[in-house]
């Protein structure tokens, strides 16, 4: 179970790196993109935050996803620069693709097509 603290610090992490990530995909011209933050959790000890990123459309997912792992010293340092204030030490970054949609999106067309498992 997560601790207040650990909350709030998921929270300012989630609300940052969005707002990073965003941008990068702005200025780098990158069209048909939607990439979001979708959850944060971050461990007891504060020096790991699991990153839960949502990517549309998911056919570029795991490229962007490998992208991020890559480069996750780099966007710690950005996210790091702007919570300076707020956090003593920065948690390490861990990023996972949240397939939450794709999955609502499969169980809709099941549905749409009778295939239903409840019957």
């Amino acid at each position: 179970m997560e601790t207040t603290r650990q909350k709030r610090i998921a929270k300012i992490i989630q609300k940052d790196l969005a707002e990073i990530l965003q941008g990068e995909v702005r200025k780098a011209g990158i069209k048909n993109l939607i990439i979001s933050v979708s959850k944060v959790h971050v461990t007891p000890d504060l020096n790991l935050a699991k990153v839960y990123v949502s990517i549309f459309p998911s056919d570029k997912a795991d490229r962007l996803l490998t992208s991020l792992e890559s480069n996750a010293k780099l966007i710690k340092h950005e996210v790091a620069q702007r919570v300076r204030h707020q956090l003593r030490k920065m948690p390490d970054l861990l990023f996972f693709r949240d397939d939450s949609l794709d999955y609502i999106e499969k169980i809709d067309e099941a549905l749409k097509k009778g295939d239903n498992p409840i019957d």
